[in-house]
C-alpha cells in the first residue's frame, strides 16, 4: 500500500512540476499568490481540511494503482520489452531542437508517459500498443513512417504480421496483432453477380460484404467470409489485373481461381510463359479458347486475341448493344516476362506488344486481361502494361518497398518473415489496400496435390468438348 502511495504521490509531483513549468513566467507571480489565498481561506471553509487530506491521498493512491497495473504481466518481460521499444524508438522521435522542457523520447526516459496502452498475449508478447509522438515527427512522409513501423515490428517479432493506424490529428500510433485470415477456404463457387470475380479474403471490418464459404478439405463448415471482389466489364473502372509474387507465394495459383470463375459466364484463354504445365488441367474444356506454353503458340494465340478484340470493338460500333451479347474474353498469361525473352530467342512477335490492344481498348469489347509475374521482374513490363493494370494484388514476403511500388500505397502493416501461401495484399484502383488470402486452387494433375484438393478443383471445370478415353 505504501509503495502505491509514493508512486502516486511521486505522479502528482511530476505533473505539478511539469504545470507550473509550462506557465508563463508573467503568470506565475498571481498564480502564487491565489495560491496563498486560498490556503488562507481553507480554515474558513467546513470540512476543507477534511476534504483536502483525504482527496490528496486518494488521488495519489488511484495513480499508483494505475501505474502498477499497467506493469502488471509476465514476470520479467513487460518492463524489459517496452523499455527496449522506447530506448528503439528515441532516434526516430526525438530531435536535438526540441523545445520542449521534458522531451517524450530521450535516452533513459520514461516509456509510461508515451506508451498509452499495450496488451501482451498469453505467451507473454505483445499484442496490442497505443503510443505518442512528437508533433514535430513527419507523419505524412511514407519513408518516416516505415522506418518507425520496421522498428516496432522487428522488437515485437518479426515472425508476426502487424497492423499500424496512424492518427495524424492526435499524433498517436496504434499497432495490434491483426485477426489471421482463413487459409481453409479451397476452390468453390462464390456467390458473386456476373462480373464479380473474388479475388481473396480479407479482414472482417475491411469490406461491409460477405459471403458463405465452406471452409476445410472434405465437408468443411459453412462460415461466412469477406471477400476481396473485382469487377470487370464495360463500366468498370479496373478493368485488368496485375499480379506480382514471390516465387512460389501463389500467383499462379491465383490464376486458376480466376479462370474457373471466368468460364461460368464468359471464355478463357491461357498462356503459361514458364512452359511448366500450370493449365494442363484446362485444355479442351468448354469455354477454353486454347492452353498455350510454347513462344510460338504463345504468340499465335495472343495475336488471335489481338484481332479478336479488333473484331468485337467493330462489331460493337456497328450494331449497337451487339457487345452485350458476346461472352466475355479473359486473356490470362502467367510470366509474360519470361515469355517475351523466349519469343525473342525464338524470333516470334512480343507478347507484351500484342497484348496492347486487349489493354488499352479490352473494355469496351469486354475483353480482361489477367497477368502474373515475379517481382524480380515485374518492372520490364512495360508502360502499357502498368499504366492499364489498376488492378494490383501482391503475394508472398515482399518488402514493404516494393510492395509500395506494386500497389502504389503502402500496405496496412508489416508483412512476417514466413507467410503461407496465397497470403498477400490487393488494391483496386485508387481504393484502400486489403489484407489478403487467396483460396487454395492447386494443380489437380500434380502428384502432390491432395486428394480432397484435386477433387474439389476437378469439380468447378467443364466437361471436355469432346469426350476421351475413359470418360466415355
Amino acid at each position: 500500500m505504501w509503495r502505491v502511495l509514493a508512486r502516486g504521490a511521486r505522479l502528482l509531483a511530476v505533473a505539478a512540476g511539469r504545470a507550473w513549468s509550462r506557465t508563463p513566467r508573467e503568470r506565475r507571480g498571481p498564480l502564487l499568490a491565489l495560491g496563498v489565498v486560498g490556503c488562507a481561506m481553507l480554515p474558513e471553509v467546513p470540512y476543507a481540511w477534511w476534504a483536502l487530506g483525504l482527496g490528496l491521498p486518494a488521488a495519489a493512491a488511484w495513480l499508483g494503482w494505475g501505474e502498477l497495473r499497467r506493469a502488471d504481466g509476465p514476470p520479467g518481460t513487460v518492463r524489459e520489452c517496452l523499455g527496449a521499444l522506447y530506448e528503439a524508438l528515441v532516434p526516430y522521435f526525438s530531435a536535438p531542437a526540441d523545445p520542449s522542457p521534458e522531451p517524450l523520447y530521450a535516452p533513459g526516459g520514461e516509456w509510461e508517459r508515451c506508451f498509452t496502452a499495450f496488451s501482451f498475449g498469453a505467451d507473454g508478447r505483445l499484442t496490442r500498443l497505443t503510443l505518442r509522438y512528437p508533433a514535430f515527427f513527419p507523419d505524412g512522409d511514407p519513408a518516416c513512417r516505415a522506418r518507425v513501423e520496421r522498428v516496432l515490428a522487428g522488437k515485437a517479432g518479426r515472425d508476426r504480421e502487424f497492423v499500424f493506424r496512424w492518427e495524424e490529428e492526435r499524433n498517436r500510433l496504434e499497432m495490434a496483432l491483426p485477426a489471421p485470415l482463413p487459409t481453409g477456404i479451397c476452390a468453390q463457387r462464390f456467390v458473386t453477380a456476373a462480373g464479380e470475380t473474388v479475388l481473396g479474403f480479407t479482414d472482417a471490418a475491411a469490406v461491409e460484404r460477405t459471403v458463405p464459404v465452406r471452409c476445410g478439405l472434405r465437408y468443411g463448415a459453412l462460415m461466412d467470409a469477406s471477400p476481396v471482389v473485382w469487377r470487370t466489364g464495360p463500366r468498370s473502372a479496373e478493368a485488368n489485373l496485375l499480379v506480382v509474387g514471390a516465387p512460389g507465394a501463389g500467383a499462379t495459383t491465383l490464376l486458376r481461381s480466376i479462370a474457373l470463375q471466368a468460364l461460368e459466364h464468359g471464355e478463357v484463354l491461357l498462356v503459361d510463359g514458364s512452359g511448366t504445365g500450370e493449365f494442363a488441367c484446362f485444355a479442351g474444356r468448354t469455354g477454353v479458347v486454347g492452353v498455350e506454353a510454347a513462344p510460338v503458340g504463345a504468340a499465335a494465340a495472343l495475336e488471335w486475341a489481338e484481332r479478336e478484340t479488333e473484331r468485337r470493338l467493330l462489331a460493337a460500333g456497328q450494331v449497337p448493344g451487339r457487345d452485350r451479347a458476346e461472352r466475355p474474353l479473359w486473356v490470362v498469361v502467367d510470366r509474360p516476362a519470361l515469355l517475351g525473352h523466349l519469343a525473342r530467342i525464338e524470333g516470334v512477335r512480343d507478347p507484351l506488344g500484342l497484348l496492347e490492344v486487349p489493354l488499352r481498348y479490352g473494355r469496351a469489347a469486354r475483353v480482361t486481361v489477367v497477368l502474373a509475374e515475379q517481382v524480380e521482374g515485374w518492372g520490364g513490363l512495360g508502360e502499357t502494361v502498368l499504366g492499364c493494370t489498376r488492378a494490383r494484388v501482391v503475394l508472398g514476403a515482399v518488402g514493404a518497398g516494393q510492395a509500395r511500388a506494386v500497389l502504389g500505397a503502402p500496405p496496412p502493416g508489416s508483412m512476417a518473415a514466413w507467410v503461407p501461401a496465397g497470403r498477400g495484399y490487393a488494391r483496386l484502383g485508387s481504393g484502400p489496400v486489403y489484407r489478403l488470402q487467396v483460396p487454395a486452387t492447386p494443380d489437380p494433375y500434380d502428384e502432390a496435390t491432395p486428394e480432397p484438393l484435386r477433387g474439389a478443383v476437378l469439380a468447378l471445370l467443364p466437361r471436355h468438348r469432346h469426350p476421351v478415353a475413359g470418360n466415355r
